[in-house]
């Protein structure tokens, strides 16, 4: 028998979610723990990262209130939720000082805790798997199945062994096939299955376009009297320019540790412009750098996160599954927060899951009812203007939030819009050029030594999973048009241009070192790069991000 014609195994359950994240692993366990009328159904979960929390990453001040309804006794059960968020500072900075501003009260992070997504989405996959669920670390979903009449029944895990020029390799073997009665999206960001699925049943026909922020991470170890326990920061400003939007983070957790990171919106103007460079260059400001040196970086790592709040949620319920978490969008930008309601989305998506197979199909807008009906919607409702408003810039930004929180709070007659990301370019020959610091190898550092700290990891020999739709347009356009941004937008040195014997310049695609943020498939200016899974359990390796 041929490789090739070897046949996929088949397994069957009720509920198949992809992603262990905090929605797909919220929406396992509210699954599984029935009603009381009669079994609860089979319920497995795919995660693509080698273990449940590898790919996750978050800064994290994390509000409990969906974790409170998921499981009220957590405490008692031990989750990794053990400091609370103390003081809470906002700042403004300029490229010498840093000017105290009031916090804005979606700020506010009393009642919060700060400490790792990875840690918590480990505590979860236990408590799931006490319930009954099933969890698969390193089997990505890498295909969509369809049944006879176009509903969605499963998905299936990609082939391993497969060689670069995608033949079968002398260890081939085909991928699983997971079907499923309902399937559940919780991929996070951009999911590459999501994308599929929202563009097949057109879910995002009555949604504003999602933008999205490249958030960076890093933890530190620092002098313990410089470390406050509990102590969060957040400042905007330098070093983004009045027009690009951003802002940092700084979280004192446990044992010596520090979280600090910067999100940089992704619709970002010029192509000269390194996200990566900006958050080295923002540690060198007079009010962060005392508080790294002497200290040891020991952490890093690199994602997108969806921005474009209420008015870009997509249709949430399609035939045969329903989106959840990140997937679908549920961040709330101004609180820079999302796990909580990720959680929520979770426990709504379970509700119309469990709804779909008592009743045997899905029924149309039945999870987009709700949301609708929860506090999720209030939240994000009341401030889907928020971030729209910063494309007038930073300080036009700030006095609309003053006035949609202030005087508005949230109610006002209109919703602001969005573009598409990947249209925000401008072309190089009308940019200025950004020029970035040397790395120091103490406070700053390059791409390939940050990678490094992630644990990331890609078997060598298999079929690359960043792919070029028309190898030519990345020179015709990207290099051509816009100087090749994708070397400076990547967070992992993934993208190079070198020159061919004939002197020709050409893309060089190091995806070994990706780092599964997906960047590149949002910002390419003529969406012509397209991120897939790699096989199972490659990528990125956190530990406690």
């Amino acid at each position: 028998m041929e490789q090739e014609e070897l046949e996929r195994e088949t397994l069957a359950y009720d509920v198949v979610v992809v992603g262990a994240g905090p929605a797909g692993l919220a929406a396992a366990l509210e699954l599984a723990r029935g009603t009381g009328n009669g079994p609860a159904p089979s319920v497995c979960v795919l995660e693509k990262g080698s273990a449940v929390g590898a790919h996750l990453l978050s800064g994290a001040a994390i509000d409990p209130r969906g974790l409170d309804e998921l499981l009220p006794d957590w405490a008692e059960r031990g989750a990794p939720l053990r400091l609370r968020a103390a003081e809470d500072t906002f700042h403004c900075l300029t490229p010498r000082y840093a000017l105290r501003l009031p916090t804005p009260p979606q700020m506010d992070n009393r009642g919060s805790y700060v400490g790792s997504l990875g840690e918590l989405g480990q505590w979860l996959a236990d408590q799931a798997e006490a319930a009954g669920v099933e969890i698969y670390p390193g089997f990505p979903a890498a295909e969509v199945l369809y049944d006879a009449q176009g509903a969605v029944c499963g998905v299936a895990t990609p082939d391993m062994g497969r060689q670069p020029d995608g033949t079968p390799g002398p260890g081939f073997e085909p991928g699983v096939e997971v079907c499923a009665r309902q399937t559940v999206f919780a991929e996070g960001g951009h999911g590459s299955l999501t994308q599929q699925v929202i563009g097949r049943f057109d879910l995002r026909r009555d949604a504003q376009p999602q933008t999205y922020g490249l958030g960076f991470k890093e933890i530190w170890e620092v002098s313990p009297e410089r470390h406050v326990p509990g102590r969060v920061a957040h400042t905007i400003g330098w070093p983004l320019d009045q027009f690009t939007y951003g802002g940092s983070f700084l979280y004192h957790l446990d044992d010596r540790r520090v979280a600090i990171g910067l999100v940089v919106g992704l619709d970002f103007e010029n192509p000269y412009l390194s996200p990566f460079g900006e958050f080295q260059r923002f540690k060198t400001h007079p009010s962060i750098r005392p508080l790294l040196e002497g200290g040891r970086r020991i952490g890093y790592g690199a994602r997108v996160l969806p921005e474009g709040g209420w008015q870009s949620l997509p249709r949430l319920s399609f035939p045969g599954g329903v989106l959840a978490g990140d997937a679908a969008g549920f961040v709330n930008v101004p609180r820079i927060k999302g796990i909580h309601t990720a959680i929520k989305s979770g426990m709504l998506a379970a509700e119309a899951v469990r709804a779909a197979l008592e009743a045997d199909r899905v029924q149309a807008d039945d999870l987009d009812r709700r949301v609708g009906d929860s506090w999720v919607s209030d939240e994000l409702r009341a401030v889907r203007n928020i971030r729209p408003a910063f494309r007038w810039g930073l300080l036009p930004g700030l006095a609309y939030s003053a006035l949609d929180t202030y005087l508005l709070r949230g109610r006002a007659p209109w919703t602001l819009g969005h573009e598409p990301d990947h249209q925000a370019l401008q072309p190089a020959a009308r940019s200025r050029r950004k020029e970035y610091p040397r790395p120091d190898g103490r406070l700053t550092f390059d791409r390939t030594a940050s990678v490094f700290l992630s644990g990331t990891h890609h078997e060598e020999g298999q079929p690359c999973h960043l792919v070029l739709r028309d190898p030519a347009l990345a020179l015709r356009v990207n290099w051509a048009v816009y100087a090749g941004p994708e070397v400076r937008y990547c967070p992992a040195a993934v993208y190079d241009y070198d020159t061919d014997a004939a002197g020709q310049p050409r893309l060089r695609i190091d995806a070994i070192n990706c780092l599964h943020c997906k960047a590149c498939d949002i910002k390419d200016p003529p969406q012509n790069i397209r991120w897939v899974v790699p096989q199972g359990g490659d990528g990125p390796n956190y530990q406690g991000m």
